[in-house]
């Protein structure tokens, strides 16, 4: 995978995040999807999916696995840390779809879609767990929670430098919710995430699923994939709640019926993870989690990744 420009980066860096240039490298040899990427204490932690526990037929793992790094080169794997099972409230045919995590009060707030109708939260002391069921029942459920549309998954919590936190979740229509202080109970009510035309070529690009949001020098940028297959696209705004005009592609179609993406700042530089078909056997239920270094232009716009392999 290629930068359509690198910049300033010396050698040595160079060959430490060597994945930059030439063919796409998964942080391990097992299928994993998802990726939930966080720094904690110097460390970088991917929480993802476990493609390699799946009938390879259908997203059906109950699983979550994580891996951790502190140089984007050497990855650990950390092994199952939660099962679906953790939440007695969930079906039995419950399946552990992509996940996500956040840090507050001290302590580790696991959410988790838990089939494609429910998100439930785990807590914990440390980013490994153990983690137990926080509430006892789903933080969002589409049977009963007003406007949680077709699918309450893919989950992505983001806190604002003023402690507001907002929880993005779904599919087909992007959904935000306010959270209060304690992460677990809802501020107010589920919101749609208005997503308008860019002004100066009237384009935009239908929402799919996996709502990412991060800021940077005061825009809020606001990524999804669009459909199935997606690509990975953008748009900016002034707040968490929107609204956001498109502005363009970050990623291209891959060969691979669905993408999910993922933006986290470690040793000075942002780096984008998503998953790809990239070990033997893969394929579009057997997925690998890369990443990349993610760079923008003088406007602020992010630079287009280069697909080609």
């Amino acid at each position: 995978m290629q930068l359509k420009s690198i910049h300033f980066m010396s050698l040595a860096m160079l060959l430490l995040y060597s994945n930059l240039s030439g063919a796409a490298e998964p942080i391990t040899k097992r299928f994993n999807a998802d990726p939930s990427p966080h720094v904690f204490d110097n460390t970088l932690f991917v929480y993802a999916t476990d493609d390699q526990s799946n009938s390879g037929t259908y997203w059906d793992s109950t699983e979550w696995r994580a891996y951790s790094s502190k140089d984007l080169k050497n990855w650990q794997d950390q092994g199952s840390f939660l099962n679906v099972k953790v939440f007695k409230w969930a079906d039995d045919n419950a399946k552990a779809w992509a996940p996500e995590m956040a840090k507050r009060n001290g302590k580790y707030y696991f959410y988790a879609p838990v089939g494609g109708d429910k998100i439930g939260v785990a807590v914990a002391d440390n980013p490994l767990g153990p983690f137990v069921d926080a509430i006892g029942k789903p933080l969002i459920d589409k049977a009963q929670d007003v406007n949680a549309g077709d699918e309450p998954i893919d989950p992505m919590v983001y806190v604002a430098e003023n402690g507001e936190t907002f929880l993005y979740f779904g599919t087909r229509v992007p959904k935000v919710v306010r959270l209060n202080a304690d992460m677990v109970s809802l501020a107010g009510p589920i919101l749609d995430v208005e997503i308008t035309r860019s002004p100066t070529n009237g384009e935009t690009k239908p929402y799919g699923e996996a709502p990412f949001i991060h800021k940077k020098d005061g825009t809020y940028y606001f990524t999804f994939s669009t459909g199935w297959p997606g690509q990975i696209v953008y748009a900016t705004g002034e707040h968490p709640l929107g609204p956001f005009t498109y502005q363009g592609v970050i990623l291209d179609y891959l060969e691979i019926s669905t993408n999910h993406q993922a933006i986290v700042e470690f040793n000075g530089q942002t780096w984008f993870f998503y998953h790809d078909k990239l070990l033997p056997g893969g394929d579009s239920h057997k997925r690998s989690i890369t990443y990349t270094q993610l760079n923008y232009n003088s406007q602020g716009q992010i630079i287009q990744l280069d697909t080609a392999k």
